[in-house]
């Protein structure tokens, strides 16, 4: 077999492949209520923490996400979703009441950490979602808020 009709063969399979993994679909991270363990309904939040958790971290860290476009697109779907399942095991503000006392103050002391190192939220996030970078203000404020958290809790 000639070399161009390998690769003419190659790349007529990889688009197979491509079109055919389309059908194969992701569970979405959307739940339907608001949950009773939700950490603002047990520890004061003011709104503009709440907005500020909410744009930067509750994609991941919550029991819902907002899709956008590329969401629709397979492989990126699998990854998304493979993405958004490790943050929750990580940290799920919509079940933050579940956790127990020692659990709730290392979540807050790792809340804190990964905002002032700026690991969170990831770069890979802010890239297409501008708006949840945080300003050295935003970041004072999560962790002020973090540590009367931690207060509430002792």
């Amino acid at each position: 077999m000639k070399t161009s009709s390998l690769i003419k063969t190659g790349v007529g399979f990889v688009a197979l492949l491509i079109i055919a993994i389309q059908f194969f679909d992701t569970d979405k991270n959307i739940s339907a209520t608001s949950s009773e363990n939700a950490i603002e309904k047990h520890y004061q939040v003011s709104s503009h923490v709440q907005g500020l958790l909410k744009t930067s971290c509750y994609d991941c860290h919550s029991n819902n996400t907002t899709y956008l476009w590329y969401n629709h697109i397979q492989p990126v779907k699998w990854w998304l979703a493979d993405h958004v399942n490790s943050g929750k095991r990580h940290l799920n503000f919509d079940e933050f009441n579940t956790y127990s006392k020692e659990k709730k103050l290392k979540k807050l002391d790792e809340i804190t950490e990964t905002v002032r190192s700026g690991e969170m939220p990831l770069s890979s996030y802010t890239v297409t979602h501008h708006d949840a970078k945080l300003s050295p203000a935003d970041k004072s404020k999560i962790e002020e808020w973090a540590e009367q958290v931690k207060k509430q809790i002792q």
